[in-house]
């Protein structure tokens, strides 16, 4: 059930959320084919948007610092938009000042009255998870983290993002802030997203903006003077003891930290041209956030493949042509006009078939084609139907996963010339007149 939780929802609500699932789909049957040791999770295909796995995926926690993915959504579209550059430069005000120089909040240490690039900021955001950062860019992009904050629950709404609420730029609790809790916000409020709008978002992150990944995947780098390090201990290449934890082909994204939603991490790996995102929100530790998220990414990788399921061509057995209508042919010949391809569960690529769903806005009254027309001709779609007992579905709409390709005609037809259409019409008036005949007649008896 989509809902949006307002901003006014007390941290107390909070609590309630984090342990009753949200209304939604029933559990699929994978959901056994992996033990994953967290409240919440899921798993889904990149390209596609097909969820492999899930657990609980609507149940609404507090995400910590993965509201941070949301930020750097914004600030790089502000970038594509050209309302701002990386070398864009601005300095430190009072606010994200307070929160640098706040121990509690162990940032990378900024300076006022010191120009920083967006690069700079946005990397200490998205490698460090850097609060202050969050919330100059924030400020730099809307104006005050308050405007921000609308931009985020607007871009939320836009994504298709179904269970959310952004406070503030960074993921920290508004009453860890003090009195500089966003306008419009109040202080007992908190962010809140379920692991399926935390895979949205990251879906949107990687898809809309794969540059994202060039700076998420680094394991560290300098910061004003300084080395900062990533927290997604993931990462190959991180330094020393971190290094154990490696997952090779992660490159992102965003771990999160709050007492009430425990150890919580948004990851994506590629390997083979194959990419995967999931989410474990609730674990026990920093280190079972990893360990959780590297079962669904053995899962991923191993039990599925992508794979063509059928070519470019394939014509459906009962549904391979169409009749033709003012043509020189009376009937044309379907295929698909590209290969339909999937991530297919192992052994089961046998369990899907297709399904040819012509257009009626592409025929005629008679559910004909009517000629002139030319190869490739769309007239309708080809449905990749999936016959298991398993449920697949999309994580955008939470329903059965659909895959289409365009059904085209394989060859052209061209017009009949007015001799055999008057005849073909004569033809059809005399068939008429006898059906309405023998219609008559069988009245009569």
């Amino acid at each position: 059930m989509k809902q949006r939780l307002q901003a006014s929802m007390a941290l107390g609500m909070a609590f309630i959320l984090s342990v009753v699932t949200v209304f939604g789909n029933p559990e699929p049957t994978y959901a056994d084919t992996v033990d994953v040791e967290a409240d919440s999770a899921i798993l889904v295909d990149a390209e596609s948007g097909k969820i492999l796995y899930e657990k609980d995926s609507d149940l609404t926690l507090p995400p910590a610092s993965m509201t941070k993915m949301m930020t750097e959504y914004l600030v790089l579209e502000a970038i594509e938009e050209g309302d701002i550059e990386w070398e864009t430069t601005t300095q430190i005000s009072d606010y994200p000042y307070s929160i640098s120089a706040n121990a509690t909040f162990s940032g990378v240490g900024l300076t006022q009255s010191q120009d920083y690039t967006v690069r700079e900021l946005y990397e200490a955001m998205a490698i460090n998870s850097d609060n202050a950062t969050s919330i100059a860019l924030a400020e730099l992009v809307a104006g005050s983290e308050g405007e921000f904050v609308k931009m985020m629950n607007e871009k939320a709404e836009e994504l298709g993002m179904t269970d959310y609420q952004f406070v503030n730029a960074t993921g920290l609790e508004n009453e860890d802030l003090g009195e500089n809790y966003p306008e419009g916000t109040e202080k007992e409020d908190t962010n809140l997203l379920s692991a399926r709008s935390s895979a949205i978002l990251a879906y949107h992150l990687v898809n809309d903006y794969p540059e994202s990944l060039e700076i998420s995947s680094v394991p560290t780098t300098e910061f004003d003077g300084q080395e900062i390090i990533n927290w997604n201990r993931m990462l190959p290449g991180m330094p020393g003891q971190l290094a154990a934890g490696s997952y090779e082909g992660v490159d992102g994204l965003k771990t999160g930290f709050t007492d009430l939603a425990g150890f919580s991490f948004t990851g994506t790996a590629e390997r083979d041209d194959r990419r995967l995102i999931s989410v474990v929100m609730k674990t026990d530790s920093e280190e079972a956030r990893f360990e959780e998220t590297k079962k669904l990414f053995e899962y991923g990788f191993n039990e599925f493949e992508q794979k063509e399921l059928f070519q470019a061509g394939h014509q459906v057995d009962g549904q391979s042509e169409v009749e033709v209508s003012k043509g020189k042919e009376n009937a044309v010949e379907l295929e698909t006009a590209e290969p339909i391809s999937a991530p297919v569960k192992n052994g089961e690529e046998e369990l899907y078939e297709v399904e040819v769903n012509l257009s009626d806005e592409a025929l005629d009254k008679n559910g004909k084609l009517e000629a002139p027309f030319e190869a490739g001709e769309k007239v309708g779609t080809a449905e990749l139907v999936y016959n298991g007992e398993e449920t697949y579905s999309d994580l955008q709409t939470g329903e059965p996963l659909r895959t289409e390709v365009d059904i085209v005609t394989s060859s052209g037809v061209e017009k009949a010339n007015w001799f055999m259409l008057t005849i073909g019409g004569v033809g059809d008036f005399f068939s008429d007149i006898f059906s309405s005949a023998v219609s008559v007649v069988k009245g009569w008896f």
